[in-house]
């Protein structure tokens, strides 16, 4: 018998990570209102976003899925948008120039705005108010006012994910992603840098390759692919009133597709098999995701992929593993070969964040560059010796020059984070930081495509 499953079907279930809204009519009123609002995607380029990643599942294409830990409503501007955009185009050109492998973009952005916590409260100076969940349920503030859930952050989430897929949109469309652009796309604290320089000579490789291509008559007024690019988002969907509020049935399809964005993902904390947040995703036509994170056991994994995709889909269900720099070649062989073995059809995306962070001497949340590129190496090492494909990186970066993970190429130190230090949840790459994942990925990419690196 096939299931009953509607987008509120998730209130039968615990949903944990879920805030208590001090007036439950209020909170209802405003999930009323969303449901009347414009859809933010559609389900024609969710489908688009599948494809995509049914060929990253095959090892034709390469999953980039990055952005911000936690969007906030003080962060909020334009150049902010533009800047991380350009730094995932950056990435994107080093990847499908270095690697000769299609890439599928994806932004954390435009509704990533709640994060879970490890604990509901935090207690400072003898004062305990409710945990910081992100500015879609409450303030930073440490005051009674701000901690309180208020629903109607609700609808300054969606009105800003609107505002920012807007701009998205017209920059990925518009002219702004044209590859004659690529040396325009380097952020000015970046230039000067190792991994800047050699973007730089990589651009001007691409330049002559495309004054070729333009010999031949391929040009951005005769190609589109040369002046515009697809590009996605995703959020984890952690405030599934919010989500239930945003999923429509598509006109074509007759499917039930979450609207807030092109691919949702459920966290390690969240991925209960009985659990609220996995009945939710189960029912859209999405690509949907998962963290697989230390505790994940194969059976339970198998399971978990019986019910988000029964049917087997290619690109409807990404595995985002988050094991540790210093676990994943020893924990990840052993999920690989139970799908290999069940004949599971998966994106095996590499998520070396989570797993890698750390508290400094001082005080600050961060993240050690080379665990995180130890993590990736790794991540590419077990696929290898598998024979699997590594389909793709999930990491959280900003364009903003800030100074949250230490070391790599920048030699960020513990003394320096508090120079630019602006999360409001998790340390993130800088840019700088990021175009040396790119370069690592790139090169592994290579190799294992051709036996050569870049």
């Amino acid at each position: 018998m096939t299931k009953k499953w509607s987008p509120d079907s998730w209130r039968s279930k615990q949903a944990l990570q879920m805030p208590t809204y001090p007036d439950a009519a209020v909170a209802r009123t405003v999930e009323e209102r969303l449901r009347s609002f414009p859809p933010l995607v559609f389900a024609g380029e969710a489908r688009q976003l599948k494809r995509v990643l049914a060929q990253a599942a095959e090892g034709k294409a390469f999953l980039l899925q990055g952005g911000d830990c936690a969007e906030s409503f003080a962060e909020f501007h334009p150049d902010n948008i533009r800047d991380t955009f350009r730094v995932l185009l950056q990435m994107a050109v080093v990847l499908t120039y270095g690697a000769a492998c299609p890439v599928v973009k994806v932004g954390r952005m435009a509704g990533q705005f709640a994060k879970p916590r490890s604990g509901e409260e935090e207690t400072v100076d003898g004062v305990t108010l409710p945990s910081y969940r992100g500015d879609m349920v409450n303030g930073m503030e440490f005051t009674y006012e701000a901690r309180t859930p208020d629903p109607a952050r609700l609808e300054r989430v969606y009105n800003q994910a609107a505002a920012t897929l807007n701009l998205l949109r017209a920059f990925a469309q518009g002219g702004y992603a044209d590859l004659h652009k690529v040396h325009k796309w380097t952020l000015d604290f970046v230039s000067d840098s190792q991994y800047g320089e050699r973007y730089s000579d990589l651009a001007s490789r691409l330049g002559e390759a495309l004054a070729f291509m333009a010999a031949c008559g391929l040009t951005s007024e005769t190609t589109p692919q040369i002046r515009e690019t697809d590009f996605f988002t995703s959020h984890e969907a952690l405030l599934l009133n919010y989500e239930q509020s945003m999923t429509r049935v598509d006109s074509i399809s007759g499917d039930w597709y979450d609207t807030s964005a092109h691919m949702l993902w459920v966290g390690d904390r969240t991925r209960q098999l009985d659990g609220a947040h996995i009945e939710f995703l189960s029912g859209i036509a999405n690509p949907v995701g998962v963290k697989v994170g230390p505790t994940m056991q194969p059976n339970e994994l198998i399971k978990l992929i019986d019910v988000l995709n029964p049917k087997n889909e290619s690109g409807h269900l990404t595995l985002i593993v988050r094991l540790g720099a210093d676990k994943v070649e020893s924990d990840l062989p052993r999920l690989i070969r139970t799908i290999q073995r069940e004949g599971r059809s998966v994106v095996w995306a590499c998520d070396p964040m989570h797993a890698n962070t750390v508290k400094s001497s001082n005080g600050y949340k961060t993240r050690p560059v080379d665990k995180i590129l130890k993590e990736v190496r790794g991540f590419f090492a077990v696929h290898k010796a598998e024979g699997t494909h590594a389909g793709g990186v999930h990491f959280e970066m900003t364009g903003q020059d800030v100074t949250e993970c230490v070391g790599g190429g920048q030699a960020i130190t513990e003394s320096d984070l508090g120079a630019r230090y602006h999360t409001h949840c998790d340390p993130r790459l800088n840019a700088n930081q990021s175009l040396e994942l790119a370069f690592l990925i790139a090169e592994s990419l290579k190799e294992d495509r051709f036996g050569a690196s870049i």
